[in-house]
C-alpha cells in the first residue's frame, strides 16, 4: 500500500475527448469526474444518473468556467432511447450505475436484473449505436463465484460487456470490464457505517464472523486504474488490480479503537471469504506487476491486439486470487492513513 504502483497515477490521455459516465452522482462517479477535472482538458463530459438532487449538489461545486463542458442528463440505464441520445458523440464511457446492495437485490430481484443487467444491454447497444471508441465497465468481486444475486447480476453484466466485443465487429465499439473489491471511503461503505454506529451511541459493532476478510482499494486508486485500463485495453478483457485484504474484524478495532465486538453471523447471500480470479479463470489469466488480467477467450484474441497481454506472465494452474490466501494484507497504520482512526470508545 506503500509503494507508489502504476494505477496511482492516471494512465489515459482524456484530453480533448468527451467522456460519459453513468451511475456519475455515485461514490466512483463522482471521484472520476474528480480525477477528469484535476488532471486534463476534455471537450464535454456527459453526467448520466436518475436523480436530479444529487445532481443538483454536484453542479453547485463547479464555477461557471468548469460548467461550460459538464453535461447533466437525468436518466436511467433501463432508458435505452435516452442512453442512446446521451451518448451521441461520446468517445469514452465508465459504466458505474448499479444496483448495489446485497440485501436490497434479494428482496427486489426484478428491480436489480432491469438495472444490472438490462441496463448493461442497454449500454452496449447504445454505445455501439452512436460509435463509442471504448466502454469500460465496473464489476465488483462478488462476481465471482457469486452466492447473492448482487453477484450473479453482476457476472451476467460482465458476461454481457465481453460478448459486446463480438456484436460491435472487428472495428467497432471495444468493451472491458474492472473487477475490484470493497471501496474504502464511498456511500455506504463499512467504514462509513461503524462511524455513524459509533456517532449514534451504539454500544458495539456487529461483526458476521471474526474470520470474515475482504479486498480493500481507495476511491482514488479505483478511478486511476480504471483511467489506466483505457490505455491498456483491446477488447474482452476483465482486469482485477493487485490489492490489500485485512478482516473485518481488524477494520473495525482500527476504525473505532476499543470497541466491543458482536458476533451477528453471516447473512443470507454474504461469503466468509471474497475471490477475484477462480481456478477456472486462471487458465486464462496474466499477471502483471499492479493488476492480473483474465483474458477473453475470442477466437481474434491471440495476444496480438492486446497491448496489456505483451510482457504479461501465465498464472500457475489452480490458482485462486482470494481475499483469504492474499500475499498482501493492510496493516491498521496503513487503513489509519487512509481514513482516519477514531478515538476509543467510552
Amino acid at each position: 500500500m506503500d509503494e507508489m504502483r502504476p494505477f496511482d497515477q492516471p494512465g489515459f490521455d482524456l484530453n480533448n475527448k468527451t467522456i460519459m459516465i453513468t451511475g456519475a452522482t455515485g461514490s466512483f462517479g463522482t471521484a472520476f469526474l474528480n480525477l477528469i477535472m484535476q488532471n486534463f482538458k476534455p471537450r464535454r463530459i456527459i453526467l448520466f444518473s436518475r436523480d436530479e438532487t444529487k445532481q443538483h449538489a454536484m453542479r453547485l461545486r463547479f464555477n461557471k468556467e468548469q460548467l461550460s463542458n459538464l453535461r447533466f442528463f437525468i436518466g436511467d440505464v433501463r432508458d435505452f432511447e435516452r442512453l442512446s441520445m446521451a451518448m451521441r458523440n461520446v468517445n469514452y464511457v465508465v459504466h458505474a450505475a448499479a444496483m448495489k446492495h446485497i440485501d436490497a437485490a434479494e428482496y427486489n430481484p426484478f428491480e436489480c436484473i432491469r438495472t444490472n443487467v438490462f441496463g448493461a444491454e442497454n449500454v452496449i447497444r447504445a454505445a455501439i449505436a452512436n460509435n463509442v471508441e471504448k466502454v469500460v465497465a465496473l464489476s465488483t468481486d462478488k462476481a465471482a463465484n457469486p452466492l447473492n444475486l448482487y453477484g450473479a447480476s453482476k457476472l451476467a453484466s460482465d458476461k454481457i460487456f465481453i460478448s459486446g466485443n463480438y456484436l460491435s465487429g472487428s472495428k467497432g465499439t471495444r468493451f472491458a470490464v474492472v473487477r475490484y473489491g470493497n471501496v474504502l471511503g464511498s456511500r455506504g461503505s463499512v467504514v462509513e457505517v461503524f462511524k455513524r454506529m459509533v456517532e449514534d451511541g451504539v454500544e458495539s459493532l456487529p461483526i458476521t464472523d471474526t474470520r470474515m476478510s475482504r479486498f480493500w482499494i481507495t476511491l482514488e486508486q479505483a478511478t486511476h486504474f480504471v483511467n489506466s485500463c483505457f490505455a491498456h485495453m483491446a477488447g474482452g478483457e476483465i482486469f482485477v488490480p493487485k490489492i490489500p485484504s485485512m478482516k473485518i474484524v481488524d477494520l473495525a478495532k482500527t476504525i473505532v479503537p476499543g470497541a466491543a465486538i458482536e458476533i451477528v453471523g453471516i447473512r443470507p447471500g454474504e461469503k466468509l471469504h471474497e475471490v477475484m480470479v477462480t481456478e477456472d479463470d486462471a487458465r486464462s489469466t496474466l499477471e502483471f506487476d499492479d493488476c492480473y488480467l483474465i483474458q477473453p477467450v475470442f477466437a481474434f484474441w491471440g495476444g496480438r491486439n492486446n497491448s496489456a497481454g505483451i510482457g504479461g506472465k501465465p498464472v500457475p494452474d489452480g490458482f485462486r486470487y482470494s481475499s483469504e490466501t492474499n500475499t498482501e494484507w493492510m496493516t491498521p497504520d496503513q487503513l489509519r492513513r487512509i481514513v482516519g482512526g477514531g478515538s476509543p470508545a467510552s
